[in-house]
């Protein structure tokens, strides 16, 4: 009996990650390529959407699977791409990360009102979204603005080049800024308040719907059903099981995310927490921390002297718990939840003469931990149930951190058989979409499941994260 075969497609921050997968779960073929992050300033962040095409080639090429049953697509939220009248880039895409819309966030809240903003959209107007950045295409590139026609997230840009249809999902439309999460619809009372027309947004879907058939693709038959996919938060949860109340993913990729399902939109007044719908048809409730993986690697990088993770994790052990006092704040890109502060920064803090490498190095495992026991408790005020905690992405690979997460959340940490992130998620999604599995729970029934348990070992980061929530107010507004 032939055996169908689903493809999903990634498309992250610093590069994109395809896979296929059988109906069974079994991962069959793997590729990645990378492409070039742009900072023209300092908190800027871009990527050109044409490096996202060729990227995208490049592991079409090297799979080898041009007759997958269907395809989902994923990728990071909030980015705009601006598109004009023949379906071109007018600049360079502004991503999720980038920090200079300041003003246009506190734009949106006056044209209209703090409480309305968080009553539609469920969320504050945030530096990271896509409303925010179109405004600011207006306020300081008003010829590039005049020949805007289109703006697309970024994953939504590969489903156009895949079959010419022009879509989005509910769960990325969620991160725009201007998308009534309740109604799951665009709100467009808020597009009216703030001069933009509804034309500029594509046509919104259900994660599973099918947006469209391949045609005219490099490595591909023409014909394959595109589903609408997820924002990768959504997706990952999906690839993760987390699509039902109770169970938590927390992600330790680029950023940190902690994640639970919501059978309704229930949202933080003061917006600390991100309420969005979810792929599997009701909402879900994340914290985010922008600098989880991207805070090692910062660390690997400039103070690390060329060391492997592996080498890193050897000398954060060699340290007690609580770093004899020493603390790391990872807000190195400014930080989102709970703050949402882009101006936030990082640092050490605590540092005398007795401190060692090892030190320095538990300290930013901790930080990082400490900052992702923040976004549980968020989503504790938020009246989320946690039974299950699932740990996935890169970080979920070292034992040493798993083993500090158990200890901070003081509860036990899954590890999973198949842990590919958001792109195992869109394939799934593929996989009910053509129907092969009736919803995506039952999805999640069949095909995730759990490695490893790690319980709490005792010891006990009460007093080094007291520590760690003293030092943001602290040395707030200092930089």
């Amino acid at each position: 009996m032939s055996v169908s075969r689903f493809l999903g497609i990634d498309l992250g921050t610093s590069g994109v990650k395809a896979l296929v997968v059988d109906e069974n779960g079994r991962l069959l073929k793997q590729a990645t390529a990378e492409y070039p992050l742009l900072v023209p300033r300092p908190l800027w962040s871009e990527q050109r959407p044409e490096d996202w095409w060729n990227g995208v080639l490049q592991v079409l090429g090297e799979l080898d699977e041009p007759n997958p049953e269907a395809i989902g697509v994923t990728g990071q939220m909030h980015g705009s791409v601006f598109l004009d009248a023949n379906d071109e880039s007018i600049r360079p895409a502004l991503l999720w990360n980038d920090q200079r819309t300041a003003a246009e966030c506190a734009e949106i809240d006056a044209r209209f009102g703090p409480e309305n903003v968080r009553r539609v959209t469920c969320n504050p107007p945030l530096t990271g979204f896509q409303a925010p950045k179109i405004l600011w295409l207006r306020n300081h590139e008003p010829d590039a603005f005049a020949r805007l026609r289109t703006v697309l997230l970024p994953k939504d840009f590969v489903r156009l080049k895949l079959t010419g249809e022009k879509a989005t999902d509910v769960s990325d439309a969620s991160g725009t800024g201007v998308f009534q999460v309740a109604g799951r619809r665009w709100a467009t009372e808020l597009l009216a308040a703030l001069d933009l027309p509804t034309s500029l947004f594509p046509k919104s879907f259900e994660s599973w719907e099918v947006t469209g058939k391949t045609k005219g693709v490099p490595g591909l038959a023409d014909g394959i059903p595109v589903v609408a996919g997820g924002g990768d938060q959504a997706a990952a949860a999906v690839g993760t099981g987390a699509v039902k109340p109770g169970v938590v993913s927390v992600s330790l990729g680029t950023s940190g995310v902690v994640f639970v399902a919501l059978e309704e939109p229930r949202f933080h007044p003061q917006g600390a927490a991100h309420t969005f719908c979810h792929a599997n048809g009701a909402w879900h409730a994340m914290g985010v921390m922008l600098s989880c993986g991207g805070a090692l690697r910062w660390y690997r990088d400039t103070l690390g002297g060329g060391q492997t993770y592996d080498e890193l994790t050897q000398k954060a052990e060699t340290a007690p718990p609580g770093c004899d006092g020493l603390t790391f704040l990872p807000y190195l890109t400014g930080e989102r939840c709970p703050h949402n502060d882009p101006l936030a920064r990082g640092g050490f803090l605590g540092l005398t003469l007795a401190h060692t490498e090892g030190h320095l190095a538990r300290a930013v495992f901790e930080g990082i931990s400490f900052g992702l026991v923040d976004g549980m408790a968020l989503l504790r005020e938020l009246g989320a149930r946690v039974k299950e905690i699932r740990v996935t992405s890169g970080g979920a690979k070292s034992g040493f951190w798993v083993q500090l997460l158990a200890d901070a959340f003081e509860a036990p940490c899954h590890t999973l058989e198949l842990d590919e992130g958001p792109a195992l998620g869109a394939a799934i999604l593929a996989g009910v979409g053509v129907g092969l599995w009736p919803n995506v729970p039952s999805a999640c029934e069949a095909v995730v499941r759990r490695r490893a348990t790690t319980e709490p070992s005792g010891t006990s980061y009460a007093d080094a994260y007291r520590r760690y929530r003293a030092a943001y107010p602290a040395t707030k507004g200092l930089a």
